[in-house]
């Protein structure tokens, strides 16, 4: 029996609601109705939620580095023929690539969405 079940995964930002439309649209996702600008959630088509929570003294991570870890990173899966046009999709959206995948060799790209947050698309 579970001790508890999960809720949401939540992200420190700057920008709760810039970082929330960012993933909701990343996502097919929706922004859910508030009236708290420093927490905002993010409910998936799938039902999972995201949460963005304000961090006035936000400091992104590096990647990579050990200085300032990714702490956590999200893996988001795509199928392979989509993979450049959804790459080209989060850039629009504001992500930049950091890491490639070497020519399809590795199944993944590393990304930093708009706040230094990493999260990699993968192969589905």
């Amino acid at each position: 029996m579970a001790i508890a079940t999960m809720h949401s995964v939540v992200l420190d930002c700057p920008d709760p609601r810039r970082l929330a439309e960012f993933y909701a649209q990343v996502l097919g996702g929706k922004v859910e109705p508030g009236d708290d600008s420093d927490w905002v959630d993010v409910t998936g088509p799938d039902g999972h939620k995201l949460a963005f929570q304000e961090s006035p003294g936000f400091v992104p991570p590096q990647w990579p580095s050990l200085e300032r870890p990714q702490q956590l990173h999200l893996d988001l899966t795509v199928p392979r023929e989509r993979m450049d046009q959804a790459e080209q999709e989060v850039i629009a959206l504001g992500a930049r690539l950091v890491q490639g995948d070497d020519g399809g060799k590795r199944g993944f790209r590393v990304y930093l969405d708009p706040a230094g947050h990493p999260f990699c698309l993968c192969v589905a």
